[in-house]
């Protein structure tokens, strides 16, 4: 028996046109760099959205279904295209502007972008792939820059301003199939070449509603949101539509990036959440200690995209009284898959053990632990195992097979269609994911598992240490053991001896690297996580200075 409920498509031109009415009057405020932030409501960025999807159509001839990319900074120009492309029928691509010039190339490519829009900023990146890139016809340029560089480019270039002014301020969204493609996402391509992770109308919308839930981030109009996350990483974690869904505020950072600036903006105006990987945290702690700033409004701070050490949770809270919330996601997870919200009741230490973990799963995710030899492990706590989730905005496949065919490698889907995460870990009987490592980067030795995780957050609770990285590399008696980096804070001495002695109090003996090494700084991939196989490649070639201890 079917229900009598209507049947209205969850699109994100429902969104725009919420956010545009609704909550009209909230604002994106764009960092200029001054004393004076761009600032637009959300009703004049739902009729620009409008005028650039005129554009688009009219005047470029985007069609339904063909990927529009970006290459730009999380700016108002931006949030404009988040709406307009998937609206119109069209398909929203990120490029993320750290990838290696190679690796962009590549995806541009594979993804047959005819049309780009840039940053002026951004061209001195772009202009050197021209030659490279086969279907790019148009490339239409945001804010100033020095066009330069594009005086022999074989594509047309188009000013945005000058591209929508004129243009009709409605437009008559057509109804979309809510399964059908909005946006598309690479992989950073750490091992071997990106993916394409194709996200649907639905589950844009869906995963809108669950950050706003109470158990994510709880956006209301009340806020202004800082995504310092890129607008490239995972849709800046859902945040621009669910901002816009829930009539919250957004402070854009644009490319205003570094400590200092950031901290300029919060104190400037006023954001109340704000979400970003750890490395942009701990450069914004180290600027608070050190510089008095009001910082009073900021009351939450996400962090996701690696494990966030607790030394920095509590350093947030203890000194700046800043609440720091652990998440857990990733490009195929759209990516909120865990929040660490404490269970009732909690306080004290207790409290503090909730939120050191990666959080709860919300309802729409399930999750199971698989263990070595395929078996399905229970949720004890203690049984550690890759984690493997499923969920309407959870990849089931990747974009781009022959024929336009999706990607289902076996080595990231089950047979019964359940993404594997890569990532190892144990959940409690409450439902509190905790990882252990990456599955690549956990130390396997004389067959017991060894957490890098675990050694790198406990020797970044050193006063002397600022950051910490921990590898497998080979061993005759042992088959892997740690070899661990440290990144020491400014004017810090210490001695190997001193570190693995204050290791050696917080985990088991047989568990204390061996060897170890001081770096200048922790190699990171193009999303701010640690990039463990340069490490490990550094130290295969002998190109890090190691010390072995008995």
């Amino acid at each position: 028996m079917l229900s009598t409920m209507q049947d209205v498509p969850l699109t994100v031109s429902r969104i725009l046109a919420h956010g545009s009415t609704i909550h009209g009057e909230s604002e994106v405020i764009t960092w200029t760099g001054g004393a004076d932030p761009q600032r637009r409501t959300f009703a004049e960025v739902g009729r620009r959205a409008a005028q650039l999807a005129h554009a688009l159509r009219d005047e470029l001839g985007v069609v339904a279904e063909e990927r529009v990319a970006t290459l730009a900074w999380n700016n108002a120009e931006h949030l404009e295209a988040y709406l307009a492309i998937p609206s119109m029928g069209a398909v929203l691509h990120t490029l993320n502007l750290r990838l290696p010039a190679e690796q962009l190339a590549w995806i541009i490519n594979h993804a047959e972008d005819r049309v780009v829009l840039v940053n002026g900023t951004v061209i001195p990146l772009l202009a050197p792939l021209l030659p490279q890139l086969r279907t790019l016809e148009h490339l239409v340029v945001i804010g100033p820059g020095d066009l330069s560089a594009l005086a022999d480019a074989q594509v047309r270039v188009h000013d945005y301003e000058e591209l929508i002014a004129g243009r009709a301020e409605t437009f008559d969204w057509p109804e979309i199939d809510e399964r059908e493609a909005a946006a598309l996402c690479y992989t950073s391509g750490t091992t071997g070449d990106p993916k394409g992770v194709l996200y649907s109308h639905r589950s844009l919308y869906l995963h809108s509603l669950q950050v706003n839930n109470a158990e994510a981030f709880a956006l209301s109009s009340q806020d202004i949101a800082l995504p310092v996350v890129p607008m490239f990483h995972v849709n800046a974690w859902g945040l621009p539509h669910a901002a816009f869904m829930a009539g919250a505020s957004l402070l854009m950072p644009d490319r205003f990036l570094q400590p200092a600036p950031l901290a300029e903006m919060i104190e400037a105006v006023r954001p109340t959440i704000g979400a970003a990987v750890p490395t942009i945290w701990q450069g914004l702690l180290a600027e608070l200690d050190a510089t008095k700033r009001d910082v009073a409004c900021l009351k939450t701070v996400i962090i996701g995209g690696s494990a966030c050490p607790p030394v920095l949770m509590r350093g947030f809270q203890d000194r700046h009284g800043i609440r720091v919330v652990h998440a857990w996601g990733m490009t195929e997870t759209s990516p909120l898959g865990t929040v660490a919200h404490p269970p009732a009741g909690a306080s004290g230490e207790e409290e503090w053990t909730y939120r050191a973990t990666q959080g709860r799963f919300p309802a729409s995710v399930e999750a199971r632990l698989i263990g070595p030899g395929g078996e399905e492990l229970p949720w004890d706590g203690e049984s550690a195992g890759e984690l493997e989730v499923r969920g309407p905005w959870i990849a089931g496949a990747y974009y781009g097979g022959a024929e336009g065919e999706p990607l289902r490698p076996e080595d990231k889907f089950s047979p019964d269609g359940w993404l594997r995460t890569g990532d190892v870990g144990t959940i409690t009987a409450n439902g509190y994911l905790t990882l252990t490592d990456r599955a690549k980067d956990v130390i396997k030795s004389g067959g017991e598992w060894i957490s890098s995780v675990e050694l790198e957050n406990h020797l970044m609770a050193h006063p002397h240490v600022a950051e910490a990285a921990v590898v497998a590399v080979p061993d005759e008696k042992w088959g892997e053991r740690p070899l661990a980096t440290v990144v020491l804070r400014d004017g810090a001495v210490i001695g190997y001896e001193e570190l693995k002695a204050f290791l050696g109090e917080r985990i088991a003996r047989w568990q204390l690297p061996e060897r170890w090494a001081v770096i200048p700084s922790v190699p990171k991939t193009s999303v701010g996580k640690f990039d463990k196989k340069v490490l490990r490649r550094q130290y295969a070639e002998g190109e890090l200075d190691v010390t072995l201890l008995a």
